[in-house]
């Protein structure tokens, strides 16, 4: 589904963190990514859609180098990535069998694809990092993917690091790890991520002033009230 382009401006201006705390508000608890930590080219926040990728477990007559050139294949999958897509491969967090290599990376990055992340490794990492594809993954190894797992299929839902992605979800990545805004949530989740972190904005300058934690962070009512009298300033 199509994205206004205002929301994800907006998301790159908020942290993984706000986010985990505003979806928790609304009764998501399972919205961070076990295990993607950012690898290469990952300083700036990352913002897109999912375009999604499931693994399943190595079976011997399925994974073999000539898969590669099958019609259902990591290259077939990423020829079908749109441009501002952000890549979430499920590989259920094994570290052995690197799911993409660097001629992968690059001609995702010659695609547009925002970034990469995966519960599992990448491999040719000094080839990854120079095709200058930011990447979040669980690290590196040298093994083909093939080594110990079976690629089926994109663009359904999947499980990455713990958590459900299906396609189109909003994908959100910084230094602190990757979240997922379930596609139906992500305007209200967004309006309330910018005003906590206009509202945490002022509280750290209370705190700068020498006001004491109680009753500030949280905010009590009184707090609450000094804010919305004080936030236009901010």
């Amino acid at each position: 589904m199509p994205h206004d382009s205002a929301i994800l401006d907006a998301l790159r201006a908020v942290t993984t963190a706000t986010l985990t705390t505003v979806l928790l508000k609304k009764g998501l608890r399972r919205s961070w990514m076990r295990g993607p930590k950012p690898l290469y080219h990952a300083h700036e926040r990352l913002v897109g859609p999912a375009f999604t990728l499931r693994f399943v477990p190595m079976r011997e007559d399925l994974a073999t180098p000539e898969s590669w050139s099958s019609p259902r294949s990591t290259r077939a999958a990423i020829e079908d990535m749109p441009e501002g897509a952000v890549a979430i491969v499920d590989a259920m967090g094994i570290d052995d069998a690197g799911i993409f290599g660097d001629i992968l990376c690059a001609r995702m990055h010659k695609r547009g694809v925002a970034g990469l992340i995966t519960d599992g490794v990448v491999r040719d990492g000094a080839g990854v990092s120079d095709t200058g594809l930011p990447v979040w993954a669980s690290g590196v190894a040298a093994p083909a993917s093939v080594a110990g797992l079976t690629f089926v299929g994109w663009q359904e839902p999947i499980g990455c690091g713990g958590v459900a992605v299906f396609p189109d979800d909003i994908i959100v990545a910084d230094t602190d790890g990757a979240v997922v805004i379930p596609a139906a949530m992500v305007e209200e989740v967004t309006h309330a991520a910018v005003e906590q972190e206009r509202l945490e904005m002022w509280i750290m300058r209370e705190v700068e002033r020498g006001v004491a934690l109680p009753g500030l962070y949280p905010p009590n009512e009184e707090t609450k009230a000094r804010y919305e009298a004080q936030k236009d300033d901010l």
